[in-house]
Parts: structure tokens; sequence; C-alpha cells
């Protein structure tokens, strides 16, 4: 059998088939971004073309701004601490919590004995220097008639006339101590300055007292007021002498006049808040001292268009710039907008700035469109005004 004759050159074909597979590849890499490109472009049509189905919330006028409410307490605008003003141990206590004094009305008394004993020693060191100054006095008057019949000399009766001065000063000075230690003997009961009401005891019979010490807190009755704390973002709303409105938790239904008497200028260290004091015109009888009281005060802020919270989003390459989905009813697309926020409203809506009304907005589903996407609006030919609502389509 003849054998096949093995060929020693390489034919055409083989020769070729290296290059052409090198100039495939080449060709494949310079195709594939125009590939890539015409997929993304296409993708990016078909998105475009894609009508998604929206809710949308028509924009309405501008709500007048409401009616803040904080919590408040009803206390008197002057409230004294009184205490004794020389020390002592107490003796005797004669009011408690609550109890209704009048002005001069004896609220407790300390231990006198010290005190009367200091008056006795007194009178008695003022009785001496008075015997003293007035045989002075008369010694002096016989010395003035022995200068005049010049039997003594001039030297001679300025002593004795010293003498005669220092015993009448002394006398003087020591009737100052005694109405001094009469005073203290006084100090040693404490009397109402005013009628008040009693409203805290910080001491108790037989405890000894220094002098300023606090012994009963007395409040004042002609003038209460509410003491609430404001946050400092809520402080620009709220003016001194301004009219107010108060419940008491007690009688809800009745409302009290009220003037904003002092704003505090410094925030408290531990809450961040601001005390704020308003001045009761009416109903003093009916607010008792520690009732617990709710504040109305009309916002001074200006009117503010509210959307729904669902209609704010974030664009992924700003994450700071809140905007919304304006809708082009016409064209039946969404346009990008910013808005600036404001204050969170009840029914989950937000203040904004930056839309105006009578614009369509998407309300729901706004972190699925894009810029120019087509929308399928509601059937529906007319839709919800902003007026305070919360209704969506």
């Amino acid at each position: 059998m003849p054998k096949l004759k093995t060929p020693l050159m390489p034919t055409i074909r083989d020769r070729l088939q290296p290059r052409l597979t090198i100039k495939s590849w080449l060709l494949a890499w310079w195709l594939m971004p125009l590939m890539i490109s015409a997929g993304c472009s296409d993708q990016h049509e078909q998105t475009q073309d894609v009508s998604r189905p929206v809710k949308v919330f028509r924009v309405g006028e501008p709500a007048a701004a409401g009616v803040k409410r904080f919590a408040g307490e009803v206390r008197a605008r002057i409230e004294t601490p009184l205490s004794f003003r020389v020390a002592g141990k107490l003796l005797e206590r004669k009011v408690d919590v609550g109890d209704y004094v009048r002005k001069g009305q004896l609220l407790a008394t300390l231990d006198s004995n010290d005190y009367h004993l200091a008056v006795q020693g007194l009178k008695a060191q003022l009785a001496s220097a008075q015997a003293d100054s007035n045989f002075l006095r008369d010694d002096l008057a016989r010395y003035r008639e022995l200068l005049a019949q010049q039997v003594i000399s001039p030297p001679e009766f300025e002593r004795h006339e010293t003498a005669y001065t220092t015993a009448r000063e002394r006398t003087a000075a020591l009737e100052s101590q005694l109405g001094q230690a009469l005073n203290q003997l006084t100090y040693t009961g404490l009397h109402a300055d005013r009628d008040g009401v009693v409203t805290a005891l910080d001491v108790e019979s037989g405890q000894v007292l220094a002098a300023g010490q606090a012994v009963v807190k007395l409040a004042q009755l002609d003038e209460k007021e509410i003491h609430f704390d404001v946050p400092e973002h809520r402080l620009p709303e709220i003016k001194r002498q301004q009219d107010v409105s108060v419940s008491l938790w007690a009688d809800d239904n009745r409302r009290l006049k009220a003037r904003i008497r002092e704003i505090a200028s410094a925030a408290d260290p531990a809450s961040r808040t601001y005390r704020v004091k308003a001045t009761l015109l009416e109903g003093l009888d009916a607010a008792q001292l520690g009732m617990t009281a709710t504040v109305h005060i009309d916002a001074n802020t200006a009117s503010h268009i509210a959307i729904p919270l669902s209609a704010v989003y974030t664009p992924h390459n700003q994450p700071d710039h809140p905007s919304v989905w304006l809708v082009d009813e016409q064209a039946a697309t969404v346009k990008s907008a910013p808005v600036r926020l404001g204050e969170a409203q009840d029914g989950e809506r937000i203040a904004v700035e930056g839309v105006t009304p009578g614009q369509l907005l998407v309300s729901a589903g706004v972190q699925r469109l894009a810029e120019g996407q087509a929308v399928r609006l509601p059937e529906q030919t007319g839709f919800p005004n902003n007026h305070g609502s919360k209704e969506e389509l």
C-alpha cells in the first residue's frame, strides 16, 4: 500500500489563520466600547420610555402659621425666703406649708435668753454711765464758778471739762448699744412682711440656726405668672409684652389672658432651653400655685407651603441638596427641582421653599425616577389642594 506524502511546506490557510485570529481580537477590542455605549444608550432610552405610575400632590396656597403650645407651671412672681436676722436655737414653728398668713403674723421664734441677758447688762452699764455723767456735769458747774472767781487756773477747769465730755459720750455709746441689743431681742421672733402663703419650710424645732439661714418661703398671691421653657429654635417666635393665652390642665376649656414679662438672656446649661415668664392678667383665684398649665402662643413666623415628606428626596451625587420631582402635565414627564426644607408639620408634612402654588409634585416613589422620565398620572382630572389637609392620590 503506498504511503501518503506529508507536505513539506504549510498551506496558505495555515499561514493566514494566526493573522486572522489577531485581527479578530483587535477588532473586538475596538468595537467593545461602542457596543457598551450602545447598550447603555438603549437602556437609558428604555428607562425614559418606561411610563411609571406615580402618586401626585398639588401644591396649594401657603398655610398660616399655627399656634405653639408649651407646658408650664403656675408660680408666684414674688416668692421670698424669710430668715432670722440673728443666730439661735429654734424654739417653735407656728406655720405649716400651705398656710395663709397676714402681714405681721408671727411665724417662728428663737431662744431669746442670751439676748435678754445682753439687754440687762447694757442697761446696768448705761445707768452707771449716766450717774457718772450727771455728777461730772454738776462738778463742772462748780469749777466754772471757781474759774470766774480766779480761784483755779484754766488748765484745772479744762481737765474737769474733758472728764465730763468723756462720761457724756460714753453714755451715748451705751445707749446705742442698748438699742441694738433691743433690736436683736425683737429679731428672735420671725414675722411675715406681707400677706401670702407658705410654700416651703426648711427647718424644724430644736435646730440651731445661723443668721440669714432660710426658714420659711412665703409667696405673694396678688401676682401670679406661668414659668415655661422654650427651645432655642422657638425663641424668635416669642417677644416681650406679647399677649398669650393660658389654659389650666384642671380646666382645659377656659382660656386665661396673660402677657410675656421676662425672657431669659441665657440658656439653662443642662436643658439648653430658655426660661420664659408670663404674667396672668385674670383668673388668679382659679390658678393655684403649682398647677400645670399650657401656654398658647401665636407663631410670629411667616406663612409657609407644606408638602408630604415622601415627596422630598436627595440625589446620590448631591446628598446635601434636597429636591422634589415636578410633573409636566402636558408631556407627562418629571423634572427635578431643588427645595429648601423648613420645620416639620403635622401629618408627615414639611414646610419647604422653592415651589409655588399650583405645581404638581410626585409624592411617592421618588427614588425610582430619572430626569425627564415619562410618568403615568392618575385618571382623575383634579388633584387635592394643600390647604392643611393630608390627602394624596
